[in-house]
């Protein structure tokens, strides 16, 4: 694949590789990019040879924090590797799935380096534990009725037996991952068709493939019951949508998108080794589950549901089966302590909501329950077991949430608690309460973001300069670039990387084009990254790395809006956006009202642009409206996905408007694309693209609709 005897190759988006899933993915959230026009995932040539050609084995002093983390962590506890083997029925048919357009949307042999049974000294070896862990795939029994394929995506699919077919539990990202658990399932155990979908929080990885599974003759029929959390359809649309290009951007640092398979690069992500890059859809719940508690047969299976909103989802429930004794824990309690604050980007999470909900789970259902199972990793069997488990992850999340706020009310501020902040002693001898999605380093940063929000209350830093505006007095006043890049090598080959960062960053800030500058920024972070425990923190200080040496790649950024995903969006939440797209400076001349009217939903909107802001009001109209728009929501869907413009609408009848149609089109010409490559680090950014992604089109000359 990519060879290690030369640079990197610069990188191109495509639309068919690369999976945004931006309207969803956002825990876990993730992409996968692979050159364009290949067809396949980013891989290294060789485990044993770093893919770039300007990147460096680990350190001395690396290789002395690997050597300390083999010898002091708990690798005698060997449990997590029993239950993760425990019930295996079939390994996968393949370890590639090919997605419907054509390309990889699968490919878990990518990191078959990790079952060989050796040691990588560019690991944390805590890191290359879960990720061999994650390697153990294949179809798996939890209890008699139930069942798991793990190693397909980043979650797993599980599948009950229900009276007349399979219940299926988080059906994947994926269209493809899905279709190919159920069709090992149908082959290996029983084939039967899927009754019901229970998709238990509003992240993708846990219900984009529900089209593989849902078949849809018995779905329009109304014989396949989809069941979710309350508010599940607002919180899967709305959570990422606003901020969703930045999100997707920084994706790239968090999930690694741009790094090869390999012990130098991407090496597991932690909750599995990766997201798929399929087709990622939606269906509409059926049934919302609405109270706290809620107890339903599904299939003739009992289930009792507990809501726990603002946990890992803002949408998201556990499940109990009294019956069997077995209970779901949803992505709220698995192998790892997870994100409060989610570098990619999201609202930070409640660490203490969390912890409580965890405990209500323990006291209704723990204290019985016999196997605990989860949308990642590997079941728990034995009372005991789970009770520990249970615990240990309340008092993960409670402690972090009591201890940060403890040192916060005593002066510990947001850019000192990452240093302060530690994990008690017994819990970090406890390999459930790792790291590997939220690493005790961010997570404390974001509770006290939580609280307080970014201000350290140092006056200094309440409206500082912009990193290229206060690095070049930084630079100048250590004496220029040549002290500097002195300084910041002695520093590199003592070991002191995040000493060495600090004066390096500043550099490169001041000089974007110093290419010693980057190249030995890019050597720091690539020592740093390779200590990280967390695959969050190791992914962004490689992937920083790997955008000094070798820039942003370049191509067209992917259409992330699919029907299912458009159709699900708010015309509230469409308006808001458009909001956010505007330049308010190309605005600033515009003043007018508007009313929107979609009668086959009955909803009706009153908008105005004024002050350079464009806002919306639902269940309102203007009296006296500049335009007025009358379109069915079925035939906005269409301009929503970039299918057809308003003024084609207007042509073809489907809109109707009254007043001053020329407002769209100076509507449009505010509206600004928003395009994934822009640049993170100084001196990356490629030359600039032409490419044209606005997804909401309107041409600014209308006079042939207008009959002028």
């Amino acid at each position: 694949m990519h060879t290690s005897q030369r640079p990197y190759p610069a990188v191109k988006w495509s639309s068919r590789v690369v999976v945004f899933a931006a309207l969803s993915l956002w825990t876990a959230g993730a992409a996968i990019a692979a050159p364009a026009g290949s067809g396949s995932l980013p891989y290294a040539e060789s485990p044993d040879r770093h893919f770039h050609s300007e990147g460096k084995a680990p350190s001395k002093h690396t290789l002395e924090i690997i050597r300390n983390a083999r010898q002091t962590m708990p690798f005698n506890d060997t449990r997590d590797f029993e239950e993760a083997e425990r019930g295996f029925i079939a390994p996968l048919k393949s370890m590639v799935v090919k997605a419907d357009a054509g390309h990889t949307a699968w490919d878990i042999g990518r990191y078959e380096f990790f079952s060989e049974g050796r040691d990588f000294d560019s690991i944390h070896p805590s890191l290359q534990r879960q990720s061999t862990l994650n390697q153990k795939t294949g179809l798996f029994e939890v209890i008699p009725g139930i069942y798991q394929v793990r190693g397909l995506d980043l979650a797993n699919i599980t599948f009950v037996r229900g009276k007349t077919g399979w219940i299926v539990f988080d059906p994947l990202t994926s269209l493809e991952t899905a279709r190919a658990g159920l069709e090992l399932v149908n082959e290996t155990l029983e084939k039967l068709p899927v009754t019901a979908v229970i998709m238990s929080h509003s992240h993708g990885d846990h219900f984009g493939g529900i089209r593989g599974v849902v078949d849809p003759e018995r779905h329009v029929a109304g014989k396949v019951e989809i069941i979710a959390p309350r508010d599940f359809m607002q919180h899967t649309v709305s959570e990422n949508i606003y901020a969703g290009n930045a999100m997707n951007r920084r994706l790239f640092y968090q999930y690694g998108v741009l790094l090869p398979a390999s012990p130098f690069g991407h090496a597991g992500q932690g909750l599995a080794q990766n997201v798929s890059a399929g087709n990622l859809g939606l269906l509409a719940p059926t049934r919302v589950i609405e109270e706290g508690l809620e107890e339903i047969t599904v299939d003739g299976i009992k289930m009792v549901f507990q809501n726990t909103p603002r946990t890992e989802a803002p949408s998201e429930m556990n499940t109990y089966f009294p019956d069997w004794k077995a209970l779901w824990m949803a992505e709220n309690v698995t192998g790892t302590i997870h994100n409060i604050y989610t570098l990619r980007g999201a609202a930070v999470r409640d660490a203490l909501a969390w912890s409580k909900y965890i405990n209500r789970a323990l006291f209704l259902f723990g204290q019985e329950a016999e196997v605990m199972f989860a949308s990642h990793h590997w079941p728990r069997w034995g009372n005991d077991r789970i009770q520990q488990v249970l615990r240990g992850q309340r008092d993960a999340y409670a402690h972090l949430n009591n201890q940060v706020l403890h040192y916060a009310n005593q002066g510990v501020t947001i850019n000192q608690i990452h240093n302060v902040y530690r994990v008690p002693p017994s819990l970090e001898k406890e390999w459930f309460a790792r790291g590997y999605h939220g690493s005790p380093q961010h997570n404390s940063r974001g509770v006290i973001n939580r609280y307080l929000g970014y201000w350290d209350a140092n006056p200094a830093t309440l409206i500082p300069l912009s990193p290229e505006d206060s690095a070049p007095l930084f630079v100048e006043m250590m004496g220029g670039a040549s002290k500097i890049l002195k300084r910041g090598k002695k520093l590199h080959d003592e070991g002191k990387y995040f000493h060495a960062q600090e004066i390096l960053d500043k550099l490169v800030w001041a000089e974007p084009n110093n290419r010693r500058a980057r190249k030995l920024l890019a050597d720091v972070w690539e020592q740093i990254g390779y200590q990280q425990e967390n695959p969050g923190l190791r992914n962004s200080f490689l992937a920083g790395a790997f955008e000094l040496r070798s820039g942003i790649p370049q191509g067209a950024s992917p259409d992330s809006s699919g029907p299912d995903i458009i159709g699900a969006m708010s015309t509230e939440l469409f308006l808001d956006f458009i909001a956010i797209r505007m330049d308010s400076k190309k605005a600033e001349d515009l003043a007018f009202t508007m009313n929107l009217i979609t009668p086959d939903n009955g909803e009706k909107f009153a908008i105005e642009l004024s002050n350079a802001t464009f806002t919306n009001v639902e269940g309102f109209l203007n009296k006296e409206p500049d335009l007025t728009i009358v379109i069915n929501r079925s035939e906005l869907e269409k301009i929503m996905m970039g299918q057809k413009s308003f003024a084609a609408s207007i042509e073809d009848g489907t809109a109707k408007v009254e007043g001053d149609v020329d407002l769209i089109a100076k509507l449009a010409q505010t509206l600004v694309t928003f395009e994934i490559g822009f640049e993170i680090l100084p001196g990356t950014a490629p030359k600039a693209l032409e490419v044209d992604l606005n997804p909401y089109e309107v041409p600014a000359d209308v006079s042939n609709i207008r009959g002028e």
